[in-house]
């Protein structure tokens, strides 16, 4: 069961996160020739503040 865990900056939209599933799930089905009933994507979102660019958090660089 291939199985994609995903970490991105909290302010998606449950639209956008339901298409970035889809599409990661398409990916590794075509990729890995495995059944899409069988593949896994969990998505951890994290606080800006909790995400380092350069030295800066996310938060404080606006992003």
């Amino acid at each position: 069961m291939p199985i994609a865990q995903l970490y991105i900056i909290e302010g998606r939209t449950d639209e956008q996160k339901e298409t970035l599933i889809q599409e990661v799930s398409e990916a590794m089905a075509r990729s890995l020739d495995a059944p899409m009933d069988r593949i896994r994507v969990m998505i951890t979102e994290m606080p800006k503040q909790h995400f380092g660019i350069g030295g800066q958090s996310a938060k404080k660089l606006e992003r």
